[in-house]
């Protein structure tokens, strides 16, 4: 799996700031099919950080009603990663 399909974006939400707070835990929506192993890697590999542990919530999609017709979200995965003391954010997550 390529790097940039494992992590698919940052979530940037209420409870994921105040979890940002702290300087060191991130939040991404990451694929599907990726392992705690291959979210670390890709997370050092592209932000230059250190990773000291990672946590992964498996969250499905809700069913959608449009008249009588029903549709359903697809299912996706999220991903904590804390970073080790001393790591700082990226650029980019600083500031959000």
């Amino acid at each position: 799996m390529k790097l940039t399909t494992i992590l698919r974006r940052p979530l940037i939400t209420e409870k994921t700031t105040v979890l940002r707070e702290d300087g060191r835990t991130l939040v991404f929506q990451v694929a599907v099919d990726a392992n705690k192993i291959d979210i670390k890697k890709a997370v050092e590999q592209l932000l230059g950080s250190k990773v000291e542990s990672v946590r992964t919530s498996f969250t499905h999609g809700k069913f959608k009603r449009q008249g009588k017709h029903i549709g359903r979200r697809s299912d996706w995965k999220k991903a904590y990663v804390k970073l080790r003391d001393g790591e700082k954010l990226p650029d980019f997550l600083q500031g959000a």
